[in-house]
């Protein structure tokens, strides 16, 4: 029988598919406004093994969206964050961090220490998802990865595909051209058919603007990406 906790899922999902999740191991690459959201539907929903990598530490700019940025959480890491809000959640999750910064070289070893039986990338940069969908590939374990979620406003617009049917998203257009590049076709991607939206007074970094977003959509993105990866490995 399921753990008390876990009842209510069980009796939707039945007790093979909540065994075939306590059984699982998934690797979720970035913490941030998707990521934290995919991790608490991930272990919510019974998943028993999660390695969570991200190099960041929790800011004041991530409490407008962010699960685990609050005013007791600043400066610290967000991999220990999780970890210690995993243990609360779940009687029987298996928690390993990587505090590192990914990159082809570190997706790549990293992946292959680990073998999870599902990767999440939830991560910003084009060089980094490539070396995580690059590394999946290889090894032939499946990849779901985020696309962009910033300065958008409607969270129904989100949809789940190969990245082949993309279109709208900047960020999407840039990860067909360097998967196209790198040799690879098809990767399932979280995306948007939403326009990005000019936002005001926006801020930089190393004079680049920095994606604008509020709570309401990056937390959609991110139970719609935990929901399809639980299906998949639950076999529903």
């Amino acid at each position: 029988m399921a753990e008390e906790c876990f009842s209510r899922t069980a009796a939707l999902l039945g007790e093979a598919a909540l065994e075939k999740l306590k059984n699982s191991h998934v690797m979720l690459f970035g913490l941030g406004g998707v990521g934290s959201y995919v991790f608490e539907a991930l272990v919510r929903s019974g998943v028993g093994k999660l390695t969570l990598v991200d190099f960041d530490t929790v800011s004041e700019s991530n409490r407008n969206r962010q699960l685990f940025a609050l005013g007791s959480t600043v400066g610290m890491k967000k991999v220990d964050v999780a970890a210690a809000r995993a243990k609360d959640i779940s009687p029987y999750v298996q928690i390993n961090t990587c505090a590192v910064f990914v990159d082809a070289a570190s997706a790549e070893a990293l992946i292959a220490a680990a073998r999870p039986d599902y990767v999440v990338d939830a991560i910003d940069t084009v060089s980094g998802k490539l070396g995580i969908i690059s590394a999946s590939h290889a090894q032939g374990i499946p990849v779901l990865s985020c696309m962009g979620t910033g300065n958008k406003l409607d969270p129904t617009r989100f949809r789940i595909s190969d990245i082949g049917k993309t279109h709208t998203c900047p960020l999407a257009r840039a990860m067909r051209t360097a998967l196209r590049h790198a040799g690879i076709s098809h990767v399932e991607v979280l995306w948007s058919d939403e326009l990005p939206h000019t936002a005001e007074n926006v801020p930089t970094e190393s004079g680049k603007p920095i994606p604008a977003s509020v709570a309401f959509v990056p937390s959609a993105a991110g139970l719609i990406m935990a929901g399809h990866v639980i299906r998949k490995l639950a076999e529903i």
